[in-house]
């Protein structure tokens, strides 16, 4: 019988021979069924028997062969709807797998769906508690770590505050605080990350760089590509439920965004109009990253620290002053900065067929602390937006605060007080 291509990706990328598998999983397959018309009533469903029995299915994961070892940071990484979060509830236990065989070597911790099992009427700190024991700890061993999951929150002055009077930022600080106590082998992470500000997610990475120390194997999803290429050992693109393919973690973060930028072009040209994307294609960013004055990939900085964003992009046909842009979005989605070679640099010149451009912004570091996600494009020169390439949340980076600020920027400024 012949390989399938899954298999032989499998044995292309396979853990080192010298470390166990954690998570194998051979043919895992996972379909839903969604009714056509769903009966909310038992006198619906008595007097249309039929019609409620009428389904399409959807599968979420179809085949899929994969092998995570012992002690890696693996990433999961695919558009929505593309079966990564299902994957994830099936290793976890929360789905019951249709087929394959899934091989569990190790106790789980999953950072699924965080807060389960929180009681809204009562206090934060029988909370932490309760569910400290629901995720295997003893009783004594949940008083134990009570302090350090409390100054990990940095909620000490809300514990005796009913959960149903916490924000949803204050509740995922709790129950990851919580979660991470638990002794498990394996941790599963399902971007819960996205609320709670930049100091909190910063320390939530020191965590996952410890626990990866410690041995601890983590699997993550994410849509954050700058996360993938900080974190990742390895990682794995998804799309319809098919593994596309898994290796090392910046190929595939440009692999995902090629597949998103296919999706746009596909999307643009059956809207058509003047914002389409161009038919051919003519340039491709390659990467897109934060750096330091030294030229190496950066992921954190103060404020007021000069900065830089590094575009590498191959041209596959002849351009003429093609333009390059970025915009950095804050946590909210707002944009913070842009910039453009069309408004502060002129014409770029001629670039031929098969060259590559490195294309560096530089610029003083003056917003405001928080986490930032690069979009980056490169342009047909014009007035119209006539893109050839542009690519989403591309890189992310977290902003400390340099001093006492407190605005959407810190602007370098100087007062001047005149008696008369």
């Amino acid at each position: 019988m012949s390989a399938t291509a899954n298999e032989l990706e499998l044995r292309t990328n396979a853990v080192p021979a010298r470390r166990r598998a954690a998570i194998s999983g051979r043919q895992l397959s996972k379909t839903f069924r969604l009714p056509h018309e769903q009966a909310h009533t038992l006198k619906e469903r008595a007097l249309h028997p039929i019609r409620s029995r009428r389904f399409d299915s959807l599968r979420a994961v179809a085949g899929l062969t994969m092998e995570i070892a012992e002690g890696e940071f693996f990433g999961i990484v695919g558009r929505n709807g593309s079966g990564k979060s299902t994957l994830l509830k099936c290793i976890a236990g929360i789905y019951e797998l249709d087929g394959g065989q899934l091989e569990v070597n190790g106790r789980l911790s999953p950072f699924i769906e965080l807060g389960v099992g929180f009681n809204a009427e009562l206090t934060a700190r029988d909370n932490v508690v309760i569910n400290a024991i629901m995720l295997g700890l003893s009783r004594k061993q949940a008083l134990e770590r009570f302090d350090a999951i409390v100054q990990f929150a940095e909620l000490e002055e809300f514990m005796e505050l009913r959960l149903k009077n916490y924000s949803s930022g204050m509740m995922v600080r709790l129950a990851f605080a919580v979660a991470i106590q638990v002794d498990a082998d394996i941790l599963l992470i399902d971007e819960v990350l996205a609320v709670g500000d930049a100091s909190f997610q910063h320390k939530c990475f020191s965590e996952f760089t410890r626990l990866k120390q410690a041995g601890k194997t983590i699997v993550f999803v994410t849509h954050d590509m700058g996360s993938v290429e900080r974190f990742c050992d390895r990682a794995m693109l998804m799309e319809r439920g098919r593994m596309v393919k898994v290796g090392e973690p910046a190929a595939i973060a440009r692999l995902y965004n090629e597949v998103n930028f296919r999706q746009m072009r596909r999307e643009a040209a059956q809207l058509g109009g003047p914002e389409t994307l161009t038919g051919a294609l003519v340039a491709e960013l390659r990467t897109a990253r934060f750096e330091n004055p030294n030229g190496e990939p950066q992921f954190e900085t103060l404020q007021a620290e000069p900065n830089c964003v590094s575009l590498e992009v191959y041209f596959h046909a002849e351009a003429i002053d093609p333009i390059f842009a970025i915009a950095l979005q804050n946590e909210r989605g707002a944009t913070a900065f842009a910039a453009s070679t069309q408004l502060t640099h002129g014409p770029t010149g001629r670039f031929r067929a098969g060259s590559t451009a490195t294309v560096r912004i530089r610029f003083d570091n003056w917003l405001a602390p928080g986490c930032y996600r690069l979009m980056a494009s490169v342009a047909r020169e014009g007035a119209r937006v006539d893109p050839y390439d542009v690519r989403q949340d591309v890189a992310s980076i977290i902003i400390h605060p340099g001093r006492p600020g407190g605005g959407a920027v810190d602007l370098p400024h100087a007062f001047e007080i005149d008696r008369a």
